[in-house]
């Protein structure tokens, strides 16, 4: 599966696998932290769960600026993790008695994820030569670190949480996990070094990608094309995020209760099945790419907003069967199968959205460019809390249908302008 792919690949995924390891472990723990440490009502805590994640997936629009014209991206991820060590640390530290250093940790974090996040996804691109067959391959390997780390950090969040009785020690575990990070990432920067936009090793490289530029009118299709796809995605987000919400609630309400299986349990379905399923779209995309039959990106994304869909409908499926009642006596088959078809479709749209950017985007503006993903993903994020809100309105029916709906929807836009896309992406 590496054969064909630059050995810095396996050094951004783990340094990848370890920065979200600390992201998710904290994560994991952060809402139980405000409840149970801190004292805090439903609506406080979700104030500060929004404005959080909110902010940590628009900062890296930020991060790619400063990557493109002034540190360069090997600096910048330094410094993004050093930050978002230290913020880690300082949450570890943080109690009802030191308010003060939450907050402040929160705002540190915001930082040095903004630095941190688009430049290792752009480097991972800058790895490979304009025009690479394999780069959409290569995302794909690199997501499956992002979900190794995500997998592992609930696990060992619950385990520290009954060895110390307190949720602390998890914000310390993320502060070593950002060490280890670091430290793979310094360790063998020789494998990736040629890919930074600021270095004097990298300095053929970055040529060799400007040199790939192409004309302003080009330019300017291909940054609208960019557009289109941030604009489309959103909707992806949108649903992809009820995982924490309304597809929690259905667990928690509609689903037969067991002791091994609790409602916070289903979120390690998503990550365990990216891990099983990756090197079966790999093996699926290399096999398609030998016959000349490999969907672009663009296309891609297309297919897996359908196939996202269609999870959605699983969901009708089963409130129809009898989730409605909120009653307790439904399979966990039904979220299992749902879990399992989205993360197909995400397999298909988000490692491919990555790569897209990293085609078409113009090589001086490529974090930025990034960060632009990121931010489509940040109100995604925030309108799955909007529409999710309307959990208890509607029946859960109709919730479900509605998220069908707009992934099917997103799915036809997709068709419309893929010759758009596909014309853009020309030469990249």
């Amino acid at each position: 599966m590496l054969k064909d792919h630059p050995k810095g690949l396996m050094t951004l995924f783990f340094t990848e696998m370890w920065e979200r390891f600390g992201f998710y472990t904290m994560l994991a723990v952060f809402t139980l932290y405000m409840d149970e440490t801190l004292g805090w009502s439903d609506a406080q805590k979700g104030q500060i769960y929004g404005l959080f994640l909110g902010f940590v997936y628009f900062t890296p629009i930020a991060g790619g600026w400063i990557a493109d014209k002034f540190l360069g991206y090997r600096k910048t991820i330094i410094l993004g993790a050093i930050i978002l060590g230290i913020g880690y640390a300082m949450l570890a530290f943080s109690g009802p008695n030191r308010i003060f250093l939450f907050y402040s940790a929160l705002l540190v974090m915001v930082i040095g994820n903004g630095l941190f996040k688009a430049n290792i996804s752009v480097l991972v691109g800058n790895l490979y030569e304009p025009g690479s067959k394999v780069k959409d391959v290569g995302y794909n390997i690199f997501y499956m670190g992002i979900n190794l780390g995500a997998f592992i950090a609930p696990l060992v969040a619950t385990y520290l949480h009954d060895l110390f009785g307190n949720y602390n020690a998890a914000f310390g575990a993320a502060a070593f996990g950002m060490f280890l990070s670091l430290v793979v990432f310094e360790i063998w920067k020789k494998n990736y070094i040629y890919a930074d936009n600021k270095n004097a090793a990298g300095a053929a490289n970055q040529a060799m990608h400007e040199a790939s530029n192409v004309s302003p009118e080009k330019e300017k299709e291909r940054i609208v094309a960019l557009g289109i796809i941030f604009t489309i995605v959103i909707f992806f987000w949108m649903s992809f995020h009820q995982n924490g919400f309304a597809l929690t609630l259905f667990a928690q309400r509609s689903t037969v209760m067991f002791d091994w299986l609790k409602p916070e349990t289903y979120a390690t379905f998503n990550p365990l099945f990216i891990l099983l399923l990756t090197p079966v779209i790999v093996i699926f995309f290399n096999w398609l790419r030998k016959q000349g039959k490999e969907p672009s990106s663009p296309a891609k994304i297309g297919i897996g907003m359908f196939i996202s869909g269609l999870a959605m409908l699983i969901m009708v499926v089963a409130s129809q069967r009898g989730g409605n009642a909120d009653a307790n006596n439904m399979s966990p088959n039904w979220l299992i199968s749902s879990y399992f078809v989205i993360t197909i479709g995400e397999l298909f749209l988000s490692p491919m959205g990555l790569s897209f950017v990293s085609k078409v985007a113009p090589a001086r503006m490529r974090g930025l460019m990034m960060g632009g993903w990121f931010g489509a993903t940040a109100i995604g994020n925030y309108l799955s809390g909007f529409i999710g809100s309307f959990y208890n309105t509607l029946s859960h029916t109709q919730f479900f249908m509605i998220l069908a709906s707009l992934l099917f929807l997103s799915a036809i836009m997709v068709r419309i302008v893929l010759k758009k896309l596909k014309h853009a992406t020309d030469g990249a």
